[in-house]
Formats: C-alpha cells, sequence, structure tokens
C-alpha cells in the first residue's frame, strides 16, 4: 500500500472516529469536522456562488444534518462523499428558494489574456478557472467534484444523485470544451501546460474562484 493511500485511510478512519462522536452528542468533535471541512466545502460551493454569507449558510446547514443524521451514516460510501453530497443539495435548494441562478458565465471575449511563454501553477490555474466559467453548471461542478475534490466518478455520482454514466458523460463534454475553450482565451493556441492540465486521470492546477452571480 502507497503512502498516499495508507494516509487518506487514516484520515477517514479519524474523520469516522469523531462521526461516532457526533452521533453520541459531542459537540466538541462536531466544531472539530467543521474545522476539517469548512475549506473543502468553501472550495466547493463557492463555484455556485461568490457570495459569502451564502456560503456560510450552507456550511452551517450541512453541519447540521451531519449533527442530526450522524447515527444514520451506515459507511457505504466515504465520509466525505456523504457530506458533500448534503452540501450539494442544500446550496441548490438555498440558490432556488431565493431565486439566483447557477454559473452565470462572463463572455470570453471580455477575458481575454496575452499568451505568456511560461507558466507557472497559479498562472495556469487563472487560465483553466477563466475557461471553466464557460461550462454548464452540471459539468463545471462534475470537473470541481474530481479534480478540486479528488472524488472518483462513482462517488460524484453519489453525491449529485445521477448515474455514473452520466458523469462521465458530463467529465468527456466538459474536458473536450476546455481543449476548445482555452486556446480561445490564448487567443491563439493554448499552451501545451494547459492542455496537459485537462488529459484525464491528470489533477488540475489550483483554480482560483470563479466568478458566479452577484
Amino acid at each position: 500500500m502507497s503512502s498516499k493511500c495508507f494516509s487518506a485511510l487514516l484520515t477517514e478512519q479519524n474523520d469516522r472516529d469523531l462521526l461516532d462522536k457526533v452521533a453520541a452528542g459531542n459537540r466538541e468533535a462536531l466544531r472539530e469536522l467543521y474545522l476539517i471541512y469548512h475549506r473543502r466545502l468553501s472550495s466547493f460551493l463557492l463555484r455556485f456562488t461568490h457570495r459569502r454569507d451564502l456560503v456560510e449558510e450552507v456550511i452551517n446547514d450541512t453541519l447540521y444534518v451531519v449533527w442530526c443524521k450522524a447515527g444514520e451514516f451506515r459507511g457505504d460510501s466515504r465520509l466525505s462523499t456523504w457530506i458533500m453530497g448534503i452540501a450539494y443539495r442544500h446550496v441548490l435548494k438555498t440558490l432556488r428558494r431565493r431565486g439566483h441562478q447557477l454559473f452565470r458565465a462572463v463572455p470570453i471575449e471580455n477575458e481575454l489574456l496575452a499568451a505568456p511563454d511560461e507558466l507557472n501553477a497559479a498562472e495556469t490555474g487563472e487560465w483553466v478557472a477563466l475557461a471553466m466559467q464557460q461550462l454548464p453548471a452540471d459539468q463545471r461542478v462534475t470537473v470541481e467534484l474530481a479534480y478540486g475534490q479528488g472524488h472518483s466518478c462513482e462517488e460524484i455520482a453519489r453525491i449529485m444523485a445521477c448515474p455514473v454514466n452520466t458523469v462521465k458523460t458530463r467529465m468527456f463534454h466538459a474536458r473536450r470544451k476546455l481543449r476548445t475553450l482555452l486556446p480561445l482565451l490564448a487567443g491563439t493556441a493554448a499552451p501545451n501546460d494547459l492542455l496537459e492540465a485537462i488529459e484525464p486521470n491528470k489533477s488540475l492546477p489550483a483554480l482560483k474562484r470563479g466568478r458566479a452571480f452577484a
């Protein structure tokens, strides 16, 4: 077993131990889970809105559900998959209730960048983030869950409550669109680093939070 896999198993077991304590009514354990998942949830939810107040509201709602239903978790999936699924359902519910639209795309012509000869990780992330703004909502969320959060297609299917084949189809179309959009943003042809970043089984560079709606 690789050190990475072993570390992941330890993390999962630690989270499960905390959840068991939450199920027993331990508020300190809930606070620890909040600290562990806050950054991950924020990163995910900021793909839906740049309003920090809504993000915090959904995070609090999510952890409240975890508090109430901790004893119902049976371990059919990773704990992170379960929690992300709760957050996904709550953010959609919150935005619909408030009449907001998801992922208002920014026109590409307003976001042209001069193509540099060399890109560092941060610059590459900016280019990919701009291209991701043009993706349909379901494809954008799928890419974020896969590359940004590290979930498998099966886990994404659980989170988004859709068939695994639907997830794979969304990933296929998202990668194809990104390969088209990145050269448009560059004005000519996208640097190889950008095109390589969206190949299957590769992690995207750290992405800056994209625009959503006001």
